[in-house]
Order: C-alpha cells, then sequence, then structure tokens
C-alpha cells in the first residue's frame, strides 16, 4: 500500500481471538474486509439449483473439491460432516466469493497456494473471471519463490522453446540445484515445525484453562473439537507416532539392492494439496502402487519409499504399510533411506505429482507425473493422463535417451524467474511470535506485538513486496 497506489479489499480465514486484531488493526487501510466464517456456518435448506447453475457457469466440479477436502471426509478425528452440511457450506462460500467479487471487481488477487477447498475454489471462481492472479508459492528450482496465475507453471514457459542454450553439462546443472537444494528446508521444518515442550504447555494451558473454545460453534473447521476430545487426540496422535515408527524401524527395508532393475516411487504426505487438489482422483495411494505394479515390464520390480516428512501426520497406520508390503513385486523402503540414490540407480522414477520427476531429471533419469506442471516441457519427464497409459508409457520411458539441452533451458528461466525469499524462516518467526510455535492459532494478536513484528521483518518481506509489484506491472503490459 505504501508502494502502489491502489484500494484494498481483503478476506481473512481465521479463528475468534485474532478476529478483534484484524477488525482494528491500523497498519493496512482495507476499504472492505469480510470474516469467511461469518458467512459459512450450515443450514438446513440448501439452493440445489443455485449450485447447478454455479457448476456450469464456472466449470468447477464442486465436489471433487469437497471430497478431497481433508475436513469433510477421511482425515477429520473430530466430526462427520453430511452432506446437506458439505453443500450447504460450498452454497455459501459460493455466494460469497461471487458477491466479493462481482461487488468490488479487483484487477488482481493476490494468494498463497491454496491449501483448502475453499482456497482452490476462490482461485478458480478468480480464473474463471479473468481476474489476474499473483499465487506466491516455494519455488522447485531450490530454496526460492515465484509469483504466478497458476500454481507451479511460471508465466513465461511458453519460451521454453526459444531461450538459448547454455551448454551447461548435467554435471553442472546438479551442482548449481544442489546448492539451492529445499532438503534442509524440510530437515528444518520437521525439526522445528511444531514448536519445543515449552510451546506445547503453552498451548496447552491457554487452550485447556483459558480459552473458551467458541470456535466449535462459530467454524466448520472446528466442529466437534471439544477441549476433551482435543487434548485426548493430542496424546493419542503421540503415542500412535511413536509405536508406528517402531514398525516402520523394525519392518521397512534399509538393506536396499541396488543390482536389481526396478522402478522407483517416492511416496507423498497424506493430507496435502499435492495429490488432493493437483490430483483429486490418485488420493488411494495403495491403489495407485497396485496400478503400477501391473504396469512393469516382468523384469523390473517397484521400490516405494516413505516420505520422511510424513511424520508430520503421525506416519501412516501399521495396517497401511502391511498392505503394501503384500502386494507382489514390491518393495517398501524406509524414509531414512537416501531418496537420491534410490533415483540414481533407477530405471524409471514414477510420481503422482511434486519435485520428485524434477529431481530425476537432474540424476539423468527419466520419469512420468501425473499434473500439468511447467518441467513437464522437460523431455526427460512425461505427462500421464489416464492410468490406463501408464504401461506403455512405462516402456517408452526406460529406453529414452537423455540429453541436457531441456534441463539446461529450464534452469535458464527459473534463474530469471524465481527470486530469493525464505519464506521458511518468516512464518518460523511469526509461529514463534504469535502461535506458540505453531501449537495453537487460536490466540490474542496485539497490535504492539505486530508492530514490533513488522519492524523486525521488514528486510525479509522488502524483496517479496517487491516480487510482487514487479508482476503487476509485468500483467498489466499484457
Amino acid at each position: 500500500q505504501q508502494k502502489i497506489n491502489a484500494e484494498f479489499f481483503m478476506i481473512i480465514d481465521t479463528t475468534n481471538k485474532p478476529k478483534k486484531f484484524y477488525k482494528e488493526q491500523k497498519f493496512v487501510d482495507f476499504k472492505e474486509k469480510w470474516f469467511l466464517h461469518d458467512y459459512t456456518l450450515p443450514e438446513k435448506n440448501i439452493d440445489m439449483k443455485y449450485l447447478k447453475e454455479f457448476e456450469e457457469k464456472y466449470e468447477i466440479d464442486l465436489w471433487n473439491l469437497a471430497i478431497n477436502e481433508r475436513l469433510f471426509y477421511r482425515f477429520n478425528d473430530f466430526y462427520k460432516f453430511s452432506r446437506l452440511e458439505i453443500l450447504s457450506i460450498l452454497e455459501k462460500e459460493c455466494k460469497l466469493f461471487e458477491k466479493i467479487l462481482d461487488s468490488t471487481k479487483p484487477d488482481f488477487a493476490v494468494l498463497h497456494e491454496p491449501f483448502f477447498h475453499s482456497d482452490e475454489l476462490f482461485y478458480r471462481i478468480c480464473k474463471a473471471k479473468g481476474i489476474k492472479i499473483l499465487m506466491s508459492y516455494l519455488s522447485n528450482y531450490g530454496y526460492k519463490y515465484e509469483i504466478s496465475q497458476n500454481d507451479h507453471i511460471m508465466d513465461n514457459i511458453n519460451e521454453f522453446d526459444n531461450v538459448k542454450i547454455q551448454g551447461r553439462s548435467f554435471q553442472e546443472l546438479e551442482k548449481i540445484v544442489n546448492q539451492k537444494s529445499i532438503t534442509n528446508f524440510i530437515k528444518n521444518l520437521n525439526e522445528h515445525g511444531f514448536g519445543n515442550k515449552k510451546d506445547m504447555f503453552k498451548a496447552g494451558i491457554d487452550f485447556g484453562i483459558k480459552s473458551k473454545n467458541i470456535n466449535l460453534k462459530t467454524h466448520y473447521t472446528y466442529f466437534g473439537r471439544t477441549k476433551t476430545k482435543v487434548l485426548s487426540n493430542k496424546l493419542e496422535s503421540s503415542i500412535k507416532t511413536k509405536n508406528r515408527k517402531q514398525f516402520i524401524d523394525k519392518k521397512l527395508t534399509k538393506s536396499v539392492d541396488y543390482n536389481v532393475k526396478y522402478v522407483y516411487h517416492p511416496l507423498h504426505i497424506d493430507q496435502e494439496r499435492t495429490t488432493l487438489i493437483e490430483t483429486p482422483f490418485y488420493t488411494n495411494q495403495i491403489e495407485f502402487i497396485r496400478n503400477i505394479v501391473k504396469s512393469l515390464p516382468i523384469d523390473h520390480v517397484l521400490y516405494v519409499k516413505e516420505h520422511p516428512t510424513q511424520s508430520m501426520r503421525h506416519w501412516r497406520s501399521e495396517e497401511w504399510y502391511q498392505e503394501v508390503m503384500e502386494i507382489p513385486n514390491v518393495t517398501l523402503i524406509h524414509p531414512d533411506i537416501s531418496s537420491q540414490e534410490l533415483t540414481k540407480n533407477c530405471s524409471l522414477l514414477i510420481t503422482i505429482s511434486g519435485t520428485a520427476a524434477l529431481e530425476a531429471a537432474f540424476l539423468q533419469k527419466p520419469s512420468i507425473t501425473f499434473i500439468d506442471s511447467d518441467y513437464t516441457k522437460i523431455d526427460s519427464i512425461e505427462r500421464v493422463k489416464s492410468i490406463e497409459e501408464l504401461p506403455k508409457m512405462i516402456r517408452k520411458s526406460i529406453k529414452k535417451k537423455i540429453t541436457s539441452e531441456d534441463l539446461d533451458r529450464y534452469v535458464s528461466l527459473k534463474e530469471n524467474y524465481a527470486f530469493d525469499y525464505n519464506d521458511e524462516d518468516f512464518q518460523q518467526s511469526s509461529l514463534n511470535k504469535f502461535y506458540h510455535g505453531g501449537q495453537l492459532v487460536d490466540v490474542d494478536i496485539m497490535n504492539e506485538d505486530m508492530k514490533e513484528f513488522l519492524e523486525e521483518s521488514e528486510k525479509k518481506l522488502n524483496e517479496f513486496i517487491n516480487q510482487h509489484i514487479k508482476k503487476i506491472e509485468y500483467l498489466k503490459k499484457l
């Protein structure tokens, strides 16, 4: 606001305690603001005619988003939503977003990468209305950030074929990307992403004793979250995580035979955008593994590796791992085994989504993915649109001769597109300052604390701000 002349509007998805801060803050002059959960509590009456017309108008399949919303289905330990409740919430969100966009007629929508169905719904409505989007996300090119109109697709990807090749070898390209690796980012997230014991204790006191816990009446995202259930779930999850890790350490393969021919499939974290939103028809990872095995050449086995960051979701159940291990021709590998080594020695890497396919390209290995991303421009990466294509695609990919030319072009584009911004550091600072290290969201935010935080973060945010302004100017010229 200090750098551009514009009217600012805000939709706020927050709990009740921080609400007071957002209402009273003077840091940004918002012409109007809406608190999402003031408008989205489910009711009994459903306007099915509106929902049907909405789907046709925007070409958005609402049940696709709803079934893959972690709160509505499969991953909610506290509440089971009925069909009518889901429909009512969707109706209210659709009407709210339409009303806001129709009344404000924004030139630009500034978003983070969509994580929940409501984020994705708002994003798709904006796209359908032709509103220019500034979506920020962690780049798949190392420890950098990007802003684009589409998630993980550079706005200038159409320039790919015209990019001048610099003649860099695979070794040179791998060296570049290793210097900017996100491995340390993931490691740091695993070690510090939940706060420390002191944070947990303070959060427990605030929630268990001081909080009135009124969110479970005002926010559908908190339905069923009584204090007893939340604290009990916290304890159960801790025990579950410990027991599951013991099973993993005992049963999953730590000694990998690299001399056999194998296809490598790194598992995805459950409850993440990469499967729930990006690939909504491939959320059953066990069934996906079965489909790979059905498609393999007879002389290959399938190596499946657990994702180390699945620990954030308390690992998977012992029954889940057991079911995978019982699939013939599959070896389930321990999360501590190097994914890089598994990729280096495989015939082919297959991933549903994510960055593994791009990482394979740097290691001179062909790969298959099931999403549209800017890296699918690289010749070594095949995009499969139907599971029935998989057997032929596997055989085609294994025989590929890989050159460094496309990867060289891709890196050149990324070097000019991605920018330096440590969002993990900024987010962690925010969690530590206000949210007990990420243990509790429903907290009071004081104006003086926010002022201090913004002053401390000014240098971190300057490049982020400047990149948004740069993107606005770029989009205005199109």
